[in-house]
């Protein structure tokens, strides 16, 4: 068993990591599963795809995000629509997160991260699997999988077709 060291948060944000960024929970640095070829390709796919239909708002990859002054988490994809931040972290939650399933997530994992963009304010968050093709759309209120091949959300809306990430 590997010893955990306790990293200042401030030495956290004032880092960066030659092999990928990290995420930060609680005094941790913790590495994340860095994506393959079909995960950049879909994490581009939902940046563009974002990009282009919805113009009015701002949307970024791996960008680190508070959660808490203690945790930041590092989305594959963010979404806001309110003012774009002026630099660094983002210390207000997007209104969307995007997490593609790389091969090596553990759903333990995933599913602390989800309660984290929940917990901090995230309204929706989508967990897109590139191996089957499915997703999952998550709320405080609830969680789906994605049954009519479109991601949404509300207030405002957004919709992102399977089909145009996958294609």
């Amino acid at each position: 068993m590997g010893t955990t060291v306790i990293v200042p948060v401030e030495e956290y944000l004032s880092t960066s990591y030659s092999d990928g960024d990290r995420e930060y929970l609680d005094g941790e640095v913790v590495e994340r599963n860095v994506g393959e070829f079909n995960h950049s390709d879909v994490q581009s796919a939902i940046l563009n795809y974002l990009r282009n239909h919805y113009k009015p708002y701002w949307c970024v990859v791996e960008c680190r995000t508070r959660i808490t002054r203690t945790r930041y988490r590092i989305p594959d994809v963010c979404l806001g629509i309110s003012a774009r931040p002026g630099g660094g972290p983002l210390q207000d939650p997007p209104f969307l997160a995007v997490e593609v399933l790389s091969p090596d997530d553990r759903a333990a994992d995933m599913d602390d991260k989800i309660s984290d963009y929940l917990s901090c304010g995230v309204k929706f968050v989508w967990v897109i699997n590139p191996k089957t093709q499915r997703a999952t759309i998550h709320t405080s209120e609830a969680s789906h999988q994605v049954k009519d091949g479109i991601l949404r959300t509300e207030n405002p809306t957004i919709e992102v077709p399977l089909s145009a990430i996958f294609e």
